[in-house]
């Protein structure tokens, strides 16, 4: 089996695009430093859940990658966050949007990590 048959891979592979792409419409100013932080948080979702697969042999190196992924989500949120509240993300829409999958992919890395940990 592949990580790309991970159905929460597959869902934060979907998010950092859109993430990215939202993010080349941030104002200029935001473009390079908020832009650049949550381009970066969103991708290191998915890229700390394929390091994680990668190691899944080794259950607490797996577990501690995707301690990393959820911690991404959490800082990929707050980035969210941040841009709506002053102003830079004006779409509600599409910050809802974001939002609420970026909750749903931490909800899925939970209830991974909590399998796993039963496993061990």
């Amino acid at each position: 089996m592949s990580y790309k048959k991970l159905l929460v891979w597959q869902e934060a592979r979907k998010l950092s695009i859109d993430i990215h792409q939202m993010s080349l419409n941030l104002p200029r100013f935001e473009l390079y430093e908020s832009g650049s932080q949550i381009r970066r948080s969103s991708k290191s979702i998915r890229s700390n859940i394929v390091e994680g697969y990668g190691r899944r042999k080794y259950q607490n190196d797996y577990l501690r990658f995707l301690t990393y992924a959820h911690a991404s989500v959490d800082e990929t949120r707050d980035h969210l966050e941040t841009l709506f509240e002053t102003g830079s993300l004006k779409d509600e829409k599409i910050f809802s949007d974001l939002c609420k999958r970026v909750d749903m992919i931490g909800k899925m890395l939970y209830k991974l990590i909590k399998r796993i940990e039963r496993d061990i």
